[in-house]
């Protein structure tokens, strides 16, 4: 009697479920894993994040990933201090730097941005504590089903950016803002089959 055995793909059942849209390449996949809705309080890491959220504005999240270590050399490893000091003649420099996204307003608002980052640490002792006081220190978890159950926006970034706004941010509107609160951590969007999900 012959026993009959079906193949099992063990690469298949050990297959890591991860949100849909970070499956297009390793670049992509180490981000989810590594970054993406994992709460933060380090403020050179939140300051990288807003830069490269602003920029991001009107292209795609993987245009500015895959443009990210070009960016950390063009302003200085995002040391805040040193891109809210930022001269007309450094603008220039970043304007002919084909590494990066050269949209002059974006690069003004970078230098802009840095200097109301460096007064929001000063009101509060951290960026940190500012953009965490929004939540109480607690992370959102919604654990959407799939992208229908993912909004752009929310009452939560809508308060965000009025607050940036007012305190004279540029480019922080509320479908960037929420991006911003996705991937700093303090609200984890993952969706509810992926081993990222609590």
């Amino acid at each position: 009697m012959h026993r009959m055995f079906t193949f099992v793909d063990m690469a298949e059942i050990n297959k890591i479920r991860r949100c849909s849209w970070c499956e297009r390449d390793d670049l992509y996949r180490n981000y989810h894993d590594e970054e993406w809705g994992v709460p933060s309080h380090d403020d050179r890491y939140l300051f990288e994040l807003l830069v490269m959220e602003f920029f991001q504005a009107g292209l795609s999240w993987y245009t500015i990933l895959s443009k990210r270590e070009a960016f950390k050399l063009a302003f200085d490893g995002f040391d805040v201090h040193k891109v809210s000091a930022y001269s007309d003649t450094k603008i220039e420099a970043l304007m002919g730097n084909s590494g990066i996204i050269r949209h002059r307003l974006k690069i003004q608002s970078a230098v802009e941005n840095a200097k109301r980052f460096i007064a929001v640490q000063n009101e509060f002792g951290s960026f940190s504590n500012y953009i965490w006081s929004f939540t109480k220190g607690e992370t959102i978890r919604n654990k959407p089903e799939s992208y229908t159950g993912l909004p752009s926006k929310t009452e939560l970034s809508d308060l965000l950016s009025k607050d940036l706004k007012k305190r004279g941010f540029k480019f922080m509107g509320s479908t960037v803002c929420y991006a911003y609160l996705q991937a700093i951590g303090v609200v984890d969007d993952h969706f509810d089959y992926c081993f990222k999900s609590k």
